[in-house]
């Protein structure tokens, strides 16, 4: 595939992301997904993959990927931008709060043959944690 092809899939994958639609990004994955650096885990799997998404979806239903840059090399797409939402579910034992958070992301996608096969994603989590007020600012 092209590098404007694996381009459209990734962001396709974050428009479903962003949107719930849970379907479309399992047509944009594939069920051997590999996800990296959300955590100390690595996720096997769509199913893992997507019980990480669904607690992102939980803590921040409103939340959003804004993304300033995409750049492709051979089968690895970079995103990156800012995540916006409203902390509205609990969030790694942290009860809602109700604030607004924004902060920086950067991910890697590996596209295989049109499905997203491999994640890398690194958010400012200490910035998050400031903006709920888990950490002094």
């Amino acid at each position: 595939m092209s590098l404007e092809q694996n381009k459209a899939i990734v962001l396709k994958f974050y428009e479903a992301f962003d949107r719930k639609d849970v379907e479309r990004g399992r047509e944009l994955m594939s069920a051997d997904i590999v996800g990296r650096g959300m955590g100390t885990d690595i996720l096997y799997g769509y199913d893992a993959f997507m019980h990480y998404g669904m607690m992102m979806f939980s803590a921040f239903p409103d939340g959003r990927h804004l993304l300033e840059e995409v750049i492709a090399e051979d089968d690895k797409v970079v995103t990156r931008g800012i995540f916006t939402g409203t902390h509205q579910g609990e969030l790694m034992g942290i009860p809602p709060t109700g604030k607004q958070v924004k902060f920086s992301v950067v991910h890697i996608d590996r596209v295989v043959d049109g499905k997203i096969v491999e994640h890398w994603g690194q958010g400012d989590t200490f910035a998050m944690m400031q903006q709920l007020g888990v950490v002094p600012s």
